[in-house]
């Protein structure tokens, strides 16, 4: 199983997301509706990838981003965005914060499982 940590204020955004991780059979998710939430837990989390929301009340995704870097045991675990803004600047931007993929809103929620397990393949052998 991927172990997946999901950062995402919106409950339709999530509600859309679990179904797609929860259909595919091979993801195992816990989820947060903020940046805040995530780090609390994060004593108790051993993701294999991050997926965060870039826009979020009180903590960004890329401020989430930089907060989970700084704890060792995170620093190489890749990370991926949601993001709705979707301008050639700003995944730029986004990219160059190191992480593995974005992935702008409204995503296909087929696709969104292939993307994430991509993303983590680097980083995790999937168990047989």
């Amino acid at each position: 199983m991927i172990k997946v940590v999901f950062v995402e204020d919106n409950d339709d955004i999530r509600d859309i997301a679990r179904l797609s991780f929860d259909l595919s059979g091979i993801f195992e998710v816990q989820e947060f509706s903020s940046g805040a939430e995530c780090l609390a837990q994060s004593s108790g989390l051993a993701p294999d990838i991050f997926l965060l929301d870039v826009m979020m009340p009180g903590m960004s995704g890329p401020d989430l981003l930089v907060a989970l870097r700084a704890i060792d045991r995170f620093s190489s675990v890749p990370v991926v965005f949601l993001t709705a803004r979707a301008n050639q600047d700003e995944l730029a931007d986004l990219y160059s914060l190191g992480v593995s993929d974005v992935i702008t809103k409204p995503f296909d929620p087929r696709s969104l499982c292939e993307r994430v397990e991509t993303a983590a393949r680097g980083a995790f052998v999937r168990e047989k």
